[in-house]
């Protein structure tokens, strides 16, 4: 990139626009007459076959214009990621949206997803805050019939989770009730560790009601994402290079397929200790399943106690600016809203 003069950084700056813009490959006489610019349509043309020996554009055919390249693509990107912003409209009227509506985690991650799909027109995914490591919160044992026993954990950050048990003997829900309410004082704000050092102090039933409980969080400690909101999916197979094409259904199966995701989410969010905006183009040489997209995430909430991601999916001619400051804006608001309601 640091090869590219300033003309040629304009050249390739103004074709991708215009190609993301039109899905059509870019010729010389379009962008010196559209744009205005200082110089000839041989000029342009001349700097056009540098920039695809370079790498950073490919012509389709002899005749054709041109088309970005992956490179292309990186180098546009690049300088995107430095300072891009919403504009203060655009802004105002997300934020409205979310203070508009009550203080509900799920309720934000869904209109979080339906923000990105409308402002992006591709597809958006947004994960539910996840702790990396969970702390119990709160207990309730609850009798429902005969030996069974409904388990409802809460741990630290929001998470709820359900587990229903068989006792040997029946046990009224006066005792139930004191035995949740001894867990939740002696283990409240403990993780695995800390509860297996509360045990002793249990009696063989409490003990068996923590082993569940240091059984689910361990569960939980092992999941890489929470529930996922999606949107905007028929956005992707309604662009033209996807339509009547398998490359669109492909891309959308990351959604699908957890392992996928969960993969993509640790490499480039959770095992990279740089904040922002993260952009892969063309699955980078790792991720076939997206080879024709680019997909664009982020992290919100708030490190070592409770994060999610969110992003964007789309074809490789997506709109990288507004996409990459929709991303980044609506990830620092979800971050204040969840670490305001949900850490402690």
């Amino acid at each position: 990139m640091d090869s590219l003069t300033d003309r040629q950084k304009i050249i390739l700056t103004l074709l991708i626009r215009e190609y993301v813009s039109s899905a059509q490959p870019v010729g010389s006489q379009l962008l010196v007459e559209k744009y205005h610019l200082d110089m000839s349509s041989a000029t342009v043309r001349n700097e056009l076959a540098v920039l695809t020996d370079m790498g950073y554009l490919s012509q389709p055919h002899t005749s054709a214009g041109r088309t970005p390249t992956e490179n292309g693509y990186r180098f546009f990107v690049s300088r995107l990621l430095q300072d891009n912003e919403l504009p203060l409209t655009t802004r105002r009227t997300i934020s409205h949206q979310f203070y508009q509506m009550r203080q509900n985690v799920e309720q934000w991650l869904r209109l979080a997803a339906s923000v990105l799909a409308q402002q992006s027109r591709g597809a958006s995914l947004v994960t539910s805050p996840h702790p990396q490591r969970s702390h119990f919160k709160h207990l309730e044992l609850v009798s429902t019939h005969g030996y069974q026993v409904l388990m409802v954990m809460v741990f630290m950050g929001g998470g709820i989770h359900q587990r229903l048990l068989t006792t040997e003997d029946m046990v009224n829900q006066e005792n139930l009730s004191l035995a949740a309410n001894k867990l939740t004082h002696l283990c409240t704000g403990y993780d695995v560790d800390g509860i297996a050092k509360v045990k002793p102090q249990l009696s063989a039933f409490e003990q068996n009601i923590a082993d569940m409980v240091i059984e689910e969080m361990n569960r939980a400690d092992s999941t890489i994402t929470g529930e996922i909101f999606l949107d905007g999916l028929s956005n992707v197979m309604a662009e033209p290079e996807f339509i009547g094409t398998e490359e669109g259904q492909r891309a959308l199966k990351v959604f699908e397929e957890r392992s996928v995701l969960d993969d993509l989410i640790t490499r480039t969010i959770l095992s990279n200790n740089v904040a922002g905006v993260h952009v892969l183009i063309g699955g980078e040489g790792t991720w076939d399943i997206l080879r024709d997209c680019s997909i664009v995430l982020a992290r919100y909430g708030t490190p070592g106690i409770t994060t999610g991601t969110l992003g964007v999916l789309g074809p490789m001619r997506m709109p990288y600016g507004h996409t990459i400051s929709t991303v980044r804006f609506v990830a620092d608001l979800l971050s204040d809203l969840v670490s305001d309601t949900l850490v402690e």
